[in-house]
């Protein structure tokens, strides 16, 4: 398999089964993967801000810098290759308070709950989630299969296989439901060669 990196402030939409999309270290940034399992098709975002009106000078520069932007030109992108909002899948990681644990500026959490917003908005639910918590964050999107790991901090891969409350939104006496999958681990380190083919989300 070949790995195509999502950088910070960058999209990548993919159609090739050889390739993972990978994005590393998100703090407070959030990752936005969306994958059609019928077109076989997946695009991940990698945004800082939530809100393109924090600096427009900015995100005319580079939209994928900010939530609203970011999103918009994600689903057009998967969409332009094929993808159907209905039959879109979308996982969300990252927006973690980290040189933030007293949460002065809430940034992670402003992230998260402005992709929910945005994300609601045009009519494609949350299949899965890894957010919140004092944690940096690396996923994995394969584009043959639409599966998606996660590694928090330095612990293992595990499969975002299935809904549970968003680390912002627990009940206080509610156990959450488990989101990662460890038992069901990524493809190995070695399958992360060279780039092969994949389109950049960019103008």
């Amino acid at each position: 398999m070949s790995a195509q990196v999502v950088g910070i402030s960058d999209c990548k939409v993919s159609w090739d089964p050889e390739d993972l999309l990978v994005t590393y270290a998100l703090g407070s940034c959030i990752a936005v993967a969306l994958y059609d399992p019928v077109a076989k098709v997946g695009g991940m975002l990698h945004y800082m801000l939530p809100d393109s009106a924090l600096d427009a000078n900015k995100a005319q520069q580079n939209p994928y810098m900010f939530a609203d932007t970011g999103i918009q030109r994600l689903i057009a992108a998967v969409k332009s290759k094929g993808a159907q909002p209905p039959r879109m899948v979308v996982r969300l990681a990252g927006g973690a308070q980290v040189l933030d644990s007293h949460g002065t500026f809430q940034i992670g959490k402003r992230n998260y709950l402005a992709a929910k917003r945005i994300l609601w908005k045009a009519g494609v639910l949350i299949a899965a989630e890894a957010v919140g918590g004092e944690v940096s964050r690396t996923t994995r999107l394969e584009i043959a299969t639409g599966r998606m790991w996660v590694r928090e901090g330095a612990g293992v891969d595990a499969e975002m296989a299935s809904h549970g409350f968003p680390k912002y939104g627990v009940p206080k006496n509610a156990a959450p439901k488990q989101s990662l999958d460890p038992s069901n681990r990524a493809p190995s380190r070695a399958a992360f060669g060279a780039p092969s083919r994949a389109m950049e989300g960019k103008n």
